[in-house]
């Protein structure tokens, strides 16, 4: 069972003044795979509070993915992939690279994403953006691939060169 925890990056939501439709849509889409999340959280778009929060479920290893929503435009107060660069150990672009690839055959907006996806010891973390249709989109693409990777990740798994 993969343990997920999602973090909503937006101002409005966590002053109330906005419903969180995109968390929702993540937690539909990983329950939908059999996922269980276990933590979730809506957060003002506060560098240090994302990346606090990120550490923390990184570290208690209480959770296998962190999935966040928000922040990653060009606005002054869009810092969730700076908070997600600086708590990552390691870097995994292929994530991010396919989701703007797969994004851009539907907009060409995408290429202003600036989402991005690292590991901290055995926790995967993952930028969406911010919109429920983009959440959407972005993750069924990617979801197939991430529980051989988080079992990988983990040490339950092979190598992904066995695959055809």
């Amino acid at each position: 069972m993969i343990r997920v925890g999602i973090i909503t990056a937006s101002d409005k939501g966590s002053k109330g003044e906005r419903t969180d439709t995109s968390g929702m849509v993540i937690k539909e889409l990983t329950s939908e795979y059999g996922f269980q999340v276990i933590e979730y959280i809506l957060l003002p778009d506060e560098q240090k509070q994302l990346e606090d929060t990120m550490i923390k479920w990184c570290d208690s290893g209480k959770v296998d993915l962190i999935l966040t929503t928000g922040g990653t435009g060009f606005s002054e107060r869009d810092v969730t992939p700076e908070a997600t660069k600086n708590i990552g150990e390691r870097e995994v672009p292929g994530i991010a690279e396919a989701m703007r690839y797969h994004s851009l055959q539907i907009t060409k907006r995408a290429m202003l994403s600036r989402g991005t996806a690292v590991i901290r010891k055995k926790t995967l973390v993952i930028n969406l953006p911010g919109s429920p249709k983009a959440v959407r989109e972005n993750l069924s693409y990617i979801i197939d691939s991430l529980e051989h990777g988080l079992a990988i990740l983990k040490g339950e798994d092979g190598e992904c060169g066995s695959l055809s």
